[in-house]
């Protein structure tokens, strides 16, 4: 789906209602997130729709190494040699050398998204393991984006800004299903933590677009919203 010229977004209902986003800046596509499922076809599926093929894939890069947005990601790298980033704290959870930290298996709000939090809370990673090619910090930049390290929901989360498109990608720091907020409190580590980091990406004044991992994307507005 389009949101803007050369910024596009894939859903899946499974993983909460899950996005991943592909910006296409003329030099080849940056995929942000990599869905739940590890077949990729839904990713594949855009790249086709945008005009392009799989081979424009360049970069692949994890907000943070849940599930939910790194499933496709092994079979993405294999496919067409893009190479893959993500925080130095989230590499051995993508990678396959260690789980994801555990969260509190007692529901929290919102009880809608309690299913995905019981996979993490019985560590039921599932996803294939996957090389990471470098590992990224604040203000690094890969193809169109500058790299914002927002911790909190994990050690490792990363935001991107997309000056040209005056576009965030914030990963879940902040979700807008089933309702706006800063996060999932079952499944943020460092909720306080996580707000801060929403209150550094306040500071991008300009922004109009805000991509979230779950939830629906906001197209116009997005510092305001």
């Amino acid at each position: 789906m389009k949101i803007t010229d050369g910024v596009y977004y894939v859903r899946q209902n499974m993983g909460g209602h899950v996005h991943a986003f592909l910006l296409d800046d003329g030099n080849g596509i940056t995929l942000i997130d990599a869905l739940y499922d590890t077949e990729p076809h839904r990713i594949f599926d855009e790249i086709s729709a945008m005009g392009r093929q799989p081979s424009d894939l360049k970069n692949i890069i994890a907000t943070h190494a849940h599930r939910s947005h790194i499933g496709g990601m092994a079979e993405l790298k294999s496919r067409t040699n893009a190479r893959v980033y993500a925080h130095e704290w989230e590499i051995g959870i993508i990678e396959g050398k260690r789980k994801a930290t555990k969260v509190s298996i007692w529901p929290k709000s919102p009880l809608a998204a309690y299913y995905t939090q019981f996979g993490l809370a019985v560590c039921f990673d599932g996803h294939k393991p996957c090389l990471v090619d470098q590992s990224l910090k604040e203000a690094d930049q890969v193809g169109p984006l500058t790299i914002v390290a927002t911790p909190g929901h994990t050690p490792g989360c990363l935001s991107f800004y997309w000056p040209e498109k005056k576009a965030l990608f914030v990963g879940d720091v902040i979700v807008t299903w089933p309702r706006v907020e800063a996060g999932w409190a079952g499944l943020t580590l460092d909720m306080k933590q996580n707000v801060q980091s929403v209150g550094k990406l306040s500071d991008f004044g300009d922004v109009e677009i805000v991509g979230v991992g779950h939830g629906e994307p906001i197209p116009h507005g997005g510092m305001r919203f």
